[in-house]
């Protein structure tokens, strides 16, 4: 630190300790400035400059060093000095202190604080970078947090101190008035029946009620800001209209028909979205079978001597097609016409903030939901135009089992299809470019599953890079750069599978025309309501993030349904504090909150908890010895920040935590409850016990084992 930060720093110190040590907030209490309301009132008409510039200058101490007792002052402003001088006074003095606050703030901490703690600080910085001065406008109008709280972090952006101090003077200036007009009204009085005098009754219910008033002030300049240039229907033919009939528009419809609105859902392709035609089913539904394949290989541990069955490749993608069948009627046209939905087929594009064309017509609607969903990513890869490529979406066309399988992605939708086609009989290749695989888990989880597909005859390629695609004499081959060894290798394939993730489907719905902005990953930005820029205008699933996964999907319809439809009188942030996630290998990989690797990058303090299912009862009756619970803890209690789970049947396992830690049950409460013996969930209690034992008060322990041993004689 230069020796200029530490004189401030000493100085700053200096002045909070000699205010903690003499006592001076003891001056800064209604009672005490009641007592001296007299004298403060005869000063103020004897000298009142004086009076004022002192008051002035204590004010911008007070703030200044972020001290407790500023709304007090404020009220004693406007019984010292009436409404408007005490109003003057108030407005410049509160954003000459913010303005040292945050300069300290800034001059002091704000390189130390960005190296260490730049993610906490993103969402006040994306915030600033999106809406600019009208963001720091919000916080001073309707503040989220104390007013010297918002001062000391604006410091440690890089907000100018120009935009600050205008924005500081003009945003506080309503609450200013309110509060010095309650003062105003408290100095007037002087028996208790004054207590019911109109002007104090209603300075108080100001005081009340602004919070409000300033909310809907500020959303009324919001919107008159954003809307600027657009003229808004004189009456809408609908209340909500849903773009996209996946997971997140069917259950947008579905909750506003629910509620007896007028609602629309435009498709373009096939209802259900990617989860019923090319994602979850068909992906569980090949899972299953590659699963008794396999399980038909471990005859013999089951007692089994010539078990034994041919894979017919072409029947189990038909298989495939008949689950979707079978479920596809839960998000059938039918079913969600009879619910009250108007459903259409057709492009649909946004054409101003309450309309959307679609096949030549314009709809018109109150509240817009943009559920476009996702698709699998293409990589600008050399030569890929010389084959075609199979993905998540066409793979499920295949009739006949590819003999050599390329499957480039380590992700878990590679996983997943690499071990079902090489327990399906084809030789599958593996590529990732990273030193392992699924690199959002834990090393140990990622571990796990490399053995157990490397044991299943899945030949991994880690660390190799994707170049080019070659044919040569009639051969398809994909050129890697072998990023540990440094030269370039050739892996022969019949069919290549992308499996590289996937990407928002933004193209062709109008959002040029509303400038409706992107992240910089493609998916369409929204805030923590899940509104776009526009109020009206919200999205959901997997066109927004940030995670693309059906389940959330369906999570955030409700609350994109529930604020475009009565987001005018009651809005909610979307809860993204528990999310479970699986990977349906073998094993399963499930987690939820937390894994070791997260908790570190993010500086977060745990405890961990391991128990092996190898030790379980069911796990060695089934064959399914095997995996492991880790959960993690806040140091020295039960509460629960994540957990992960390996081994048979992980997912299901999982929703014990994901329960837990949605209602603030600990391992106390796991322990405490009883499970089903003997079952696989008798894992979770086990691991609660592990928990308990590493947490026995010892001290305790040796008391009673005295007590014990002194009872025996």
């Amino acid at each position: 630190m230069t020796l200029r930060k530490s004189l401030l720093l000493g100085l700053i110190l200096l002045l909070l300790a000699s205010f903690f040590a003499f006592d001076l907030g003891q001056y800064l209490t209604l009672a005490s400035l009641k007592v001296q309301q007299g004298a403060l009132q005869a000063q103020v008409a004897t000298e009142p400059w004086l009076a004022a510039g002192v008051f002035f200058a204590v004010y911008v101490a007070v703030t200044g060093l972020s001290l407790p007792g500023a709304s007090l002052m404020t009220l004693v402003a406007g019984a010292l000095f009436g409404l408007w001088q005490g109003l003057l006074i108030v407005s410049f003095a509160s954003t000459l202190g913010a303005l040292l606050s945050m300069f300290s703030s800034r001059f002091l901490l704000q390189d130390w604080v960005q190296q260490h703690f730049g993610q906490r600080l993103a969402g006040i910085e994306a915030g600033l970078a999106r809406d600019g001065a009208f963001y720091l406008f919000a916080l001073r109008l309707v503040p989220v947090f104390p007013f010297f709280l918002i001062n000391l972090a604006m410091g440690l952006t890089k907000l100018p101190a120009r935009t600050f101090w205008w924005v500081s003077q003009l945003g506080m200036l309503p609450g200013t008035l309110v509060y010095v007009n309650a003062g105003r009204e408290l100095g007037q009085l002087d028996s208790l029946g004054g207590i019911l005098s109109p002007g104090l009754l209603g300075a108080f219910a100001l005081l009340g009620v602004f919070p409000l008033l300033a909310r809907k002030l500020l959303d009324r300049l919001q919107a008159r800001r954003v809307y600027q240039g657009w003229e808004k229907p004189k009456r809408f033919e609908r209340n909500l209209l849903v773009i996209g009939g996946g997971s997140a528009g069917l259950v947008s419809a579905y909750i506003a028909a629910a509620v007896k609105a007028e609602v629309s859902l435009i498709e373009k392709h096939q209802l259900g979205g990617d989860c019923l035609n090319t994602g979850c089913v068909p992906s569980k539904a090949l899972l299953r079978s590659a699963k008794f394949a396999a399980e038909l290989r471990k005859a013999e541990q089951l007692g089994f001597s010539k078990a034994h069955a041919e894979v017919d490749f072409a029947a189990v993608m038909q298989r495939v097609q008949r689950v979707i069948t079978t479920i596809e009627p839960h998000d059938s046209a039918e079913r969600y016409t009879g619910l009250g939905v108007e459903m259409l087929a057709g492009n649909a594009r946004l054409t101003s903030p309450w309309s959307v064309e679609v096949n030549g017509k314009t709809l018109t609607s109150r509240a817009i939901i943009i559920a476009s969903g996702a698709r699998p990513l293409v990589p600008a890869l050399p030569g890929l135009e010389l084959i075609e490529p199979l993905t998540s979406d066409n793979v499920w066309a295949l009739r006949e089992r590819p003999q050599r399988l390329l499957v480039l992605g380590g992700g878990p939708i590679g996983c997943e299809l690499s071990q079902a086609f090489q327990r399906l009989g084809s030789q599958v290749t593996q590529v990732e470019m990273a030193e392992r695989l699924l690199v959002r888990e834990d090393p140990e989880a990622s571990a796990a599953l490399t053995q157990q597909l490397r044991l299943e005859g899945v030949d991994l390629r880690l660390q190799h890079q994707a170049l080019r695609v070659v044919v040569q004499d009639g051969e398809k081959q994909l050129i890697c750069l072998d990023r540990v060894n440094q030269q370039e290798v050739a892996i022969a394939f019949d069919q290549l599978l992308l499996a590289l993730g996937r990407v928002a489907n933004t193209q062709g719905l109008g959002l040029e025309t509303l400038d409706l902005k992107l992240r910089g990953n493609g998916t369409l930005e929204t805030d923590e309501y899940l509104a776009t820029r526009f109020p009206n205008i919200y999205a959901c699933g997997d066109v927004t993030g940030p995670y693309q996964f059906t389940h959330v999907a369906a999570h955030q319809a409700w609350y994109a349904a529930v604020n475009a439809l009565f987001g005018d009188f009651k809005r909610f942030k979307v809860d993204y504090r528990v999310i479970p996630w699986a990977t349906f290998t073998d094993p399963e990989i499930a987690r939820v909150g937390l894994n070791e690797q997260d908790a570190k990058a993010q500086g977060i303090a745990y405890e961990v908890t391991h128990f092996a299912i190898d030790d379980l009862d069911r796990a060695i009756a089934d064959e399914a010895a095997h995996g492991y619970i880790k959960v993690l803890t806040v140091p020295g209690k039960d509460r629960i920040l994540g957990a992960t789970i390996v081994g048979e049947h992980a997912a299901e396992l999982l929703s014990e935590y994901v329960l837990a830690m949605k209602h603030g049950l600990g391992m106390n409460k796991i322990l405490g409850t009883i499970h089903t013996y003997p079952t696989l969930s008798e894992t979770n209690k086990y691991a609660a016990g592990e928990w308990k034992r590493a947490h026995a008060p010892q001290g305790l322990l040796r008391l009673v084992q005295r007590l014990h041993a002194w009872r025996l004689r």
